[in-house]
């Protein structure tokens, strides 16, 4: 018995098939490299609060962070990770650091009032 002596629904499962199945792949979100969480750079700044300070306003001797230049920020992180910049322990923090991560958390801080609002 070949295919054409069935009845003509035989022939189109598997049409009906690669359908569904496509229709599927399409319906689920596709995680994209660009897809950020909002709060990441807040986030990643967390662990700088015991020194730094909450939102970079520091007290008590460690560099202020808040309201920082952007560049200056991922320039002295990059400078802590390759050993440019001495310091007693930001070089470990920095090198936990992705290139990105470094983006986010100096992005962060140069948005946040260097005093309380």
């Amino acid at each position: 018995m070949n295919l054409r002596s069935r009845t003509p629904h035989a022939r189109r499962w598997p049409t009906a098939l690669m359908l569904i199945a496509g229709l599927t792949v399409s319906a689920v979100p596709s995680a994209r490299a660009d897809d950020v969480n909002p709060n990441a750079g807040r986030d990643l700044a967390a662990s700088c609060a015991a020194c730094h300070g909450t939102n970079g306003r520091a007290v008590g001797g460690f560099p202020v962070l808040a309201g920082k230049d952007r560049e200056a920020l991922i320039a002295a992180l990059r400078g802590f990770r390759d050993g440019t910049h001495k310091a007693s322990v930001m070089h470990q923090h920095a090198k936990g650091y992705t290139e990105a991560e470094a983006a986010l958390v100096a992005d962060y801080f140069s948005r946040q009032s260097p005093t309380k609002p």
